[in-house]
């Protein structure tokens, strides 16, 4: 997900895929991390490129591919929803890839906007903003993500697929005078979150894959948290509402024994 909104993903940055290799091995397995800006890094305020995909090497899937001793193609894109890593960051499944993970959803239910119009200051209100994502996840997206994993499975067919989740973002505390999200508004983005987790969830078992679920590790390292694995409103905006490195740290922890399971 990311804060910035976009009409699309251009279509190059999305086929600009970043090979990040481990140290010399004869056969080193390949992984292929798919997704948004949760799995690109954005928010870690270092990235490989100006792509405009922010590629980080702080970012999860770089962090596995180095313990896992994999040579990762790293495809995800910030700003990618569903249609894009379908049309644009698929390229490398085949056979013989043993890893596979993929982030996303967030986008494609308008989640950067939702927080956008929640951060404004009273009399605006966000509930029906909220109120529309989540038809969207209840309508819309299962079967988007049934198309997105079917062809993955059939592009990848002995790879270990994991779907990674995204975390609650609030603690119910307001911490920040920029941005003023209410108590009553961040409880409701909370469940916005866990319907987003429960639908990708049950999506992704439901077509064999893992589900690596980002909330009970990321609780107590929300937004205004003591210790947060989730940038706040930052400058550059971009960087707000995702992971720090910290954060990636915490789902490279998660993630790599789902890819060993």
């Amino acid at each position: 997900m990311r804060l910035s909104l976009r009409a699309a993903v251009p279509l190059l940055a999305v086929l600009s895929f970043v090979l990040v290799a481990p140290p010399a091995h004869a056969a080193a397995p390949g992984y292929t991390a798919l997704g948004d800006s949760y799995a690109s890094g954005t928010g870690t305020r270092e990235y490989y490129d100006n792509s405009g995909c922010q590629r980080s090497p702080h970012a999860y899937p770089v962090l596995d591919a180095a313990r896992l001793g994999a040579t990762l193609t790293f495809a995800a894109c910030a700003g990618a929803k569903v249609p894009d890593v379908l049309n644009g960051q698929l390229g490398s499944l085949n056979a013989s890839t043993r890893y596979v993970t993929v982030s996303v959803g967030g986008n494609d239910i308008g989640w950067s906007s939702v927080i956008v119009q929640c951060a404004k200051p009273w009399p605006y209100t966000c509930w029906g903003d909220i109120d529309k994502a989540e038809a969207y996840i209840r309508n819309t997206l299962p079967g988007q993500l049934d198309q997105l994993y079917t062809r993955i499975r059939a592009f990848a067919p002995n790879a270990r697929v994991v779907v990674v989740g995204y975390p609650r973002l609030f603690n119910g505390v307001e911490c920040n005078a920029i941005a003023r999200i209410s108590p009553g508004e961040q409880a409701e983005l909370n469940a916005t979150a866990d319907l987003l987790a429960t639908t990708i969830k049950a999506r992704a078992e439901a077509r064999g894959f893992g589900f690596v679920d980002a909330r009970g590790p990321f609780t107590g390292h929300a937004v205004c948290d003591a210790v947060e694995w989730i940038n706040g409103t930052s400058l550059p905006i971009g960087e707000s509402y995702h992971p720090n490195r910290n954060g990636h740290l915490g789902y490279a922890n998660i993630v790599e024994p789902a890819l060993r399971a």
